[in-house]
């Protein structure tokens, strides 16, 4: 079995502002433009059976505007006609209305159980667009923005079972053979989940090869997989040349064995299909956990073999398989654990190497355990949430403190690295460059810190880009925020609340006028700005996008230009 790489995120420092003395609020006037839509947003709302949390991220905080980041402002939105409608941006003083671009063969409104439908540019020249019922279309769209050579021809249609939406896709060549792959989202019925919320999360994994028939381009399904987790990912992307795959998400995704597996597994015996007791149970805190396994009767110490190293446990009696082997979540001091044999129980005693951060799972990949939070754990998420029910909402807390990210292989479907990422909580993502990964944003203390992941660099897959100044404190204060986002050049982030405001955070640039901190008697060198924008409409907002020079808002009936920078 392959080795799981525990890998650590690295900082770097000459990214960092420790002096950085906050933002000043802007009274600079933005120019805004409003574009009044021919046809509303084919916004879909949450169903009577869409009720949990799962469902809300992955469906009820959609963004509906769709940005190509292979061209400069170029935006996309799909409207209640089934109509595919873009508007490319030159110049702001001679904005035209949105255009017709492509329109769905289907009938949206016939379907009742259908999502919100979802674009993804794989390319400069190939496109992914689910209706929001269940069928993906691939489109070879030619050079887009330019009408003269742009034309979007289907060249792959077929329905794929429950509706879903399209998280990422990639296009990429190997072999001389083109392929695209696509990441499709479901937040499906669990019924054997008695306990949790009745649902699970399944992202399926769908590659479409070219197959050349008789000098005719064709595109059929190559492979087909799915990961199931029990939470929506904050991210998950396709690596760029399709050999993996890397998620950033509150609890663990593992992939699903294929149907032939299943079915030799069923036919060995019925057993594997029912539910079984865990093997262990484990516990955690700040700086250690313990691990209980009921023994059969009898044992003595001497019928036991326990062995631990700094990232790995295995534990067996004597003669048998072993009950307890694996990768370990993160690392430990092995030289410090200990185990005793108690009313006919192993305990064992492990001692974390990091003290703090809280382990989202105990043994990498392994389905046998039962985490048990203990009394003081559930009086301190019960205080926690508390707070989300008080008059005044204690804003700069969040829960999800054992979010962990993965990269998973494409051929041999195992983790090959994960990252712990702790109380580093999951922000934005943004796409600097189309040829690479999206980015990620992660909160870091105060700050938010923007991550590129580097398929090709195994040694360092994640490279610290750019920062945000404060910017995870400030966004913890925006109790109505629904997006948050940041150009390709991240020369400022912006977060829109869920009505009408937009705040916008500059990174700092150098004073043309000399300034004097009061306090220290110093001259301050650069400053941040705030500024902020209010839009003249009363509906929600549905999409937020960010360009170099530009914040696109998209509601029901309105698309808004903010301008942000002008064209260096």
């Amino acid at each position: 079995m392959e080795a799981v790489a525990n890998c650590s995120l690295r900082v770097k420092r000459q990214l960092l502002d420790p002096k950085f003395e906050g933002y000043k609020l802007s009274l600079e006037p933005l120019a805004c433009y409003q574009l009044g839509l021919d046809s509303a947003v084919a916004e879909v709302k949450l169903r009577d059976d869409q009720y949990t949390l799962d469902h809300m991220r992955a469906f009820g905080m959609y963004n509906y505007l769709h940005l190509d980041s292979w061209y400069q402002d170029n935006v996309y939105y799909v409207d209640q006609l089934g109509r595919v409608m873009n508007l490319s941006v030159t110049l702001d003083t001679a904005l035209r209305k949105p255009r017709e671009i492509f329109r769905l063969p289907s009938d949206l409104t016939a379907c009742d159980n259908r999502l919100c439908a979802s674009i993804h540019f794989s390319s400069s020249t190939w496109v992914t667009i689910s209706d929001g019922t269940g069928s993906l279309y691939l489109i070879k769209t030619g050079k887009r923005g330019d009408a003269a050579s742009e034309k979007w021809e289907i060249m792959f249609n077929e329905e794929l079972g429950s509706p879903f939406v399209i998280a990422h896709s990639v296009s990429f060549v190997k072999s001389d053979v083109h392929s695209v792959a696509g990441l499709l989202l479901r937040v499906e019925k669990d019924e054997l989940d008695a306990k949790g919320s009745g649902f699970h999360v399944s992202l399926e994994w769908v590659t479409i090869t070219e197959v050349d028939k008789e000098d005719n381009q064709r595109y059929e399904i190559f492979k087909r997989r799915i990961l199931q987790g029990k939470s929506v990912p904050h991210y998950a992307a396709i690596e760029p040349d399709g050999d993996g795959l890397m998620i950033v998400s509150y609890k663990p995704f593992r992939f699903m064995q294929d149907e032939e597996n299943q079915l030799e597994k069923k036919e060995d015996g019925k057993i594997a299909d029912k539910k079984r007791d865990p093997v262990y149970y484990w516990q955690q805190s700040e700086d250690d956990l313990t691990v209980t396994i009921h023994l059969p009767q009898d044992i003595t110490k001497d019928d036991i073999q326990v062995q631990f190293s700094p990232d790995h446990i295995f534990v067996a009696l004597k003669s048998q398989p072993p009950l307890v082997e694996g990768k370990l979540c993160s690392s430990i001091d092995h030289e410090s654990c200990t185990w005793i044999i108690r009313d006919n129980s192993l305990e064992i005693s492990l001692i974390k190497k990091d003290e703090g951060p809280m382990w989202p799972e105990l043994i990498v990949g392994d389905a046998q355990g039962e985490f048990i939070m203990d009394s003081s754990q559930c009086s301190a998420v019960a205080e926690r949430l508390m707070h989300l029910t008080s008059e005044e909402m204690e804003c700069d807390i969040f829960l999800e403190d054992s979010t962990s990210l993965c990269r998973f292989d494409g051929n041999t479907l195992k983790i090959t690295h994960v990252v712990n990422l702790g109380s580093n909580q999951y922000l934005f993502s943004a796409v600097v460059d189309p040829k690479e990964m999206p980015c990620f944003c992660l909160r870091h203390d105060i700050d938010a810190i923007l991550w590129q992941p580097r398929s090709d660099q195994p040694d360092n897959m994640w490279e610290h880009i750019a920062t945000f100044n404060a910017l995870g404190y400030v966004q913890a204060s925006k109790q109505d925020k629904k997006f948050t986002a940041c150009p390709p050049n991240y020369s400022y982030a912006a977060i829109c609340e869920c009505l009408r405001r937009v705040f916008i955070y500059r990174q700092p640039t150098p004073l043309s006028t000399v300034l004097y901190n009061r306090k220290e008697g110093r001259q301050v060198g650069q400053v941040a700005k705030q500024l902020v924008a209010t839009l003249e409409a009363s509906d929600p907002i549905l999409g937020f996008q960010a360009t170099n020079e530009r914040l696109f808002v998209l509601t029901t009936k309105s698309l808004f230009l903010i301008k942000v920078n002008t064209e260096n």
